[in-house]
């Protein structure tokens, strides 16, 4: 074993020479870390331990659904990668072996056939059937996995080298290389599709630098210049304001301002994501801990119920109590988000003075307009007890069942404790837009709202007038119709044939 490290340390000091002297790999372990960085990653590890199954060498879920089989069933290839990552890190007894498992059996799920659509991504899970000749992007295999495994094994090569076989280092850039080519050959990525295309901005620079291909080195250059162009437009990223995306886009630029291997790199990633984290915290409410809508991708309304990517970061800087993370246990929803701590505490967090201040400490109620595109807008009022925002879209966006975007919403703590929420689920094409008194809509058509709130009652949901714990909505809309459906724990509000809404919005304390 001392050879291997001795020869993995050659390694990384080779790749150091070829990047740039000024990178230096973070080197991080649990003693390293600050307190709360460590007890994050702890409470992940302890997930990834109880859910690893070393029959497989995978961690089981959650994380894939089928319908057909219980989820328990399936193991995640994504997800594993990360937990190898995550030994690598703690490196206690055991771990260099666990982890070398797991990757082995990570590469052989990585597509190898050329000049298909799926070539150098990875299965979701070691059960999931191969594409056929008609196979369907998102459905049958996710070409993102590209990414998110090659930036995880990118970490591992960069920061444990020595921790890991020679033969596997080598299996890991070739992997890579596959990922990279297929994206290259596949030609369906855009710059717009701000946290993929960060990673892959990433990926594609320390593959050119490693390969010292110029043509790479050139077009991987151009490619983050795009990225960043786009972004200084407005200071935003196309998917504005994701809970769990925006914290993807926090790890790539976290790549970006590690790893970048120019100075240039390193610079525009550290402006972006300092730029970000001030997006962020403006959103933010710290005594509601939650991030105002509207999004453009959400999985969840309450970010004290569900695992987002921004919540993860934000644990490493807030302690337990004051973090907008529920606890990490198996039933936790969206829990699988969580695996991505081992990254966050390898990379740092970096949010700027002003932004974590916003973060810990309510400093008034203000009003939020932020311009995403040329056609599109956010505006959201951070109350002192309510949130809630809107985006307008010069309708070009709609929503629907199924939908991650959410171009109204209000959240608000109720009588309770918990948090209830607003969410306008299914509309046709549509702007909406906040202020401080409420939000005003207009969308030609059907508008579905959907209302958690615990002891709500639902007679006090009417066209005119939403009557909820810790929260009054007064309504006025055009419609031809109303009617009010439970779904499960929340209520479904339908207003059809409208051309507009107003909501004023007034808490009850």
């Amino acid at each position: 074993m001392r050879k291997l490290n001795l020869i993995g340390l050659a390694i990384v000091l080779t790749f150091a020479l070829k990047m740039n002297a000024a990178i230096t790999p973070h080197h991080v372990s649990p003693a390293t870390m600050d307190k709360n960085t460590r007890e994050l990653f702890q409470d992940s590890m302890v997930l990834d331990d109880s859910f690893y199954d070393d029959s497989v060498k995978m961690v089981k879920g959650p994380g894939f659904r089928r319908a057909e089989s219980p989820r328990s069933a399936y193991h995640t290839v994504r997800e594993s990668s990360w937990y190898a990552l995550g030994l690598l890190v703690r490196d206690g007894a055991g771990d260099r072996q666990r982890a070398a498992d797991i990757l082995d059996a990570v590469l052989k799920q990585q597509y190898l056939t050329p000049g298909t659509p799926w070539y150098g991504t990875f299965r979701r899970a070691p059960e999931e059937p191969d594409p056929t000749e008609n196979a369907v992007m998102w459905r049958n295999f996710d070409p993102n996995w590209r990414v998110f495994i090659g930036t995880t094994f990118q970490i591992i090569l960069i920061e444990y080298p020595d921790r890991i076989p020679p033969e596997l280092a080598q299996r890991l850039y070739a992997a890579i290389d596959r990922g990279i080519e297929g994206e290259i050959a596949e030609k369906r990525l855009l710059p717009s599709y701000s946290n993929i295309s960060l990673m892959y901005g990433a990926l594609w620079d320390f593959a050119a630098a490693h390969n010292k291909r110029a043509d790479w080195k050139q077009q991987s250059a151009d490619w983050t210049e795009s990225v960043y162009k786009l972004y200084k437009q407005y200071g935003a990223f196309f998917e504005y304001n994701s809970p769990t995306y925006c914290g993807v886009d926090l790890y790539g630029l976290a790549l970006w301002r590690s790893y970048g291997s120019t100075p240039r790199i390193r610079d525009i990633g550290g402006e972006m994501e300092a730029g970000l984290w001030r997006d962020i915290a403006n959103l933010y409410q710290p005594e509601l801990r939650n991030i105002s809508g509207p999004y453009d991708r959400a999985y969840g309304m309450d970010m004290e119920s569900y695992v987002s990517v921004d919540g993860v970061w934000m644990r490493t800087a807030l302690d337990a109590k004051s973090a907008p993370l529920p606890p990490i246990t198996g039933t936790t929803d969206h829990v699988a988000d969580a695996w991505f701590a081992p990254h966050l505490a390898v990379l740092g967090t970096k949010i700027p003075a002003d932004a974590f201040k916003k973060m810990t400490t309510f400093e008034g109620e203000h009003l939020v307009n932020r311009k995403i595109t040329d056609e599109r807008s956010a505006t959201a009022w951070i109350g002192k007890h309510v949130i809630f925002g809107g985006e307008a879209t010069s309708k070009t966006k709609d929503a629907g069942p199924g939908s991650q975007f959410h171009p109204a919403t209000i959240q608000w703590r109720t009588p309770s404790g918990e948090i209830g929420w607003v969410q306008l689920y299914e509309a046709p094409m549509i702007d909406a837009t906040a202020d401080p008194h409420g939000i005003t809509i207009s969308a030609k058509g059907t508008i579905r709202i959907r209302i958690h709130a615990r002891d709500l009652d639902q007679s006090k949901l009417t066209a005119t007038a939403w009557d909820m714990p810790g929260l009054k909505v007064a309504v006025t809309a055009d419609s031809k119709s109303f009617a009010v459906n439970k779904s499960g724990e929340n209520f479904d509000l339908v207003y059809s044939g409208i051309t507009g809404s107003r909501w004023d919005i007034t808490p009850v304390q």
